[in-house]
């Protein structure tokens, strides 16, 4: 019996280049055009991209299923990310409420100089995120603070901004809690603390240039119209405004002993939050609906003055909502890329021209960087070209920790330079800040991956895999040229 008339579901096949590159081409023409030219938020633009990347993934055999399990897959990832995302809300409101984030500022107006703000900053925000092992957790607490210092101080918010990220992302990169760190070291499949030290060849240069270009564009800064007076009035609106106290600095401390205690990081930012609540009620006398509706709708300040008000209008987990949404959208897209093979069809390709170690360095990173440009997620960043180049690391004879390190070195430092990655978009709620406005001052993620590449290319701190001589072990080797013949 003929069977020519009954309809034959297509199977899903690995994309062409041409069909990995549409939904990404479109996505980036989408994005730009609507924001630079229509000036809209991220959001529709990037529902816009997911359509046609569903539409690809249809072309290519995928099924609605395919496409549906892909979407949710990406969202389940970051579900607890997400959940952060409104504790930390809740936690900044909090602290406003409480007068923890205004003690912060007031006494850093008193002892930070304008001209030695910027590294000292980047440093402050470094030792958090070491602590806590979170980029997320230094911005929004101890970044606030510093945003506020820096307007008072009459630097460029971007500036400030941009500073807070490069030391928020030293610490979040190198420490051992680090969520990223250890993703990267899974997926590279290598032992966390040997990821660890490896990191530190790259990333201590990378952030000590990053300190010399703060501390020269603070001794640069233009201090013509620096005024005392301004630094008193914002002082004298915060002391008219909160009970002011050191012991306020106690909700801060509490995030940072957690962090020592490896409390986990949504119980520990409730815990934090939980305890502005108390401190509000104690040193401000606000009751209790006062704080609860704070941890929903966040602070609308009312301290008579314009900068300060500015400052400390923000928090609650309705104001993060607009973070949220994006990043579910993004992580959408990112699913169904992953799931109709797009990216790997891509990354393929381009391995197949790699013949050197400098180039697969450099590959590596700038996958990374892409993969945090279309995929808008930072685990996916680490884990998709962690994936894709561990056999040509291995066959290069290099050692998966110095995988580890290179995908590190552009997917974690990169995934805040876009405001559609889940971290980009975080960092622009909580700083108050356009993501492309503090681009160009995130000094430790721009020059980390060149460092690295140079570094590579130049074989200083590649590290090969020990080799041996009739089974006697022999020392880790830096160069090809002491590999035994």
């Amino acid at each position: 019996m003929s069977t020519s008339g009954k309809h034959h579901p297509r199977t899903k096949r690995e994309p062409k280049l041409w069909e990995a590159l549409v939904p990404i081409c479109g996505m980036a023409v989408i994005i730009v055009y609507s924001m630079l030219k229509l000036e809209i938020d991220p959001h529709i633009p990037i529902v816009l991209a997911t359509v046609l990347a569903a539409l690809m993934a249809l072309w290519v055999g995928c099924t609605w299923s395919d496409i549906r399990d892909g979407m949710l897959a990406s969202v389940y990832r970051a579900i607890e990310a997400l959940i952060i995302v409104m504790c930390v809300g809740m936690l900044i409101g909090s602290w406003v409420l409480s007068g923890s984030v205004p003690a912060m500022i007031y006494y850093g107006l008193q002892f930070i100089s304008p001209k030695f703000f910027l590294p000292t900053g980047c440093i402050l925000c470094a030792i958090v995120s070491v602590a806590t092992g979170s980029a997320w957790t230094s911005a929004g607490t101890v970044g606030i603070a510093l945003m506020g210092i820096g307007s008072g101080l009459g630097i460029n918010p971007a500036i400030t901004a941009g500073m807070i990220i490069s030391g928020a992302y030293f610490g979040d990169k190198i420490s051992p809690l680090s969520d990223s760190t250890n993703v990267a070291a899974a997926a590279a499949e290598t032992d966390l603390y040997k990821h660890v030290h490896s990191m530190l060849y790259t990333t201590v240069p990378s952030f000590i240039i990053a300190l010399i270009l703060y501390t020269i564009v603070g001794l640069g800064h233009d201090t013509s119209n620096f005024s005392a007076q301004n630094i008193e009035d914002i002082r004298m609106a915060l002391a008219g405004s909160y009970h002011i106290s050191p012991w306020l600095f106690l909700p801060p401390l509490f995030v940072l002993v957690s962090a020592v205690a490896k409390v986990p990081a949504i119980p520990s930012l409730l815990g934090a939050a939980g305890l502005g609540g108390i401190f509000a009620a104690i040193f401000q006398g606000s009751s209790l609906r006062d704080v609860l509706d704070t941890f929903q709708n966040g602070v609308v300040a009312d301290t008579g003055h314009a900068v300060v008000d500015q400052l400390l209008t923000r928090g609650g987990v309705n104001n993060m909502l607009w973070t949220i949404s994006l990043i579910i959208f993004a992580l959408c897209f990112g699913g169904i890329l992953e799931t109709a093979g797009f990216t790997d069809a891509i990354l393929k390709r381009v391995i197949k021209h790699v013949h050197s170690v400098g180039a697969l360095v450099a590959t590596t990173i700038i996958s990374g960087i892409a993969c945090d440009f279309v995929l808008t997620d930072q685990y996916l960043a680490n884990i998709i070209p962690g994936r894709m180049y561990c056999k040509a690391y291995d066959e290069m004879g290099l050692e998966r920790y110095y995988l580890s390190r290179t995908l590190e070195d552009g997917g974690s430092l990169w995934s805040p330079m876009f405001p559609w990655n889940g971290c980009g978009a975080y960092q622009q709620a909580t700083l108050g800040v356009p993501t492309f406005q503090y681009f160009p001052f995130a000094f430790l993620n721009l020059v980390n991956p060149i460092v690295s590449i140079i570094m590579a290319s130049l074989g200083i701190a590649v590290f090969y895999k020990k080799a041996s001589d009739e089974g006697i072990p022999v020392t880790e080797v830096e160069s090809p040229d002491q590999l035994p013949k």
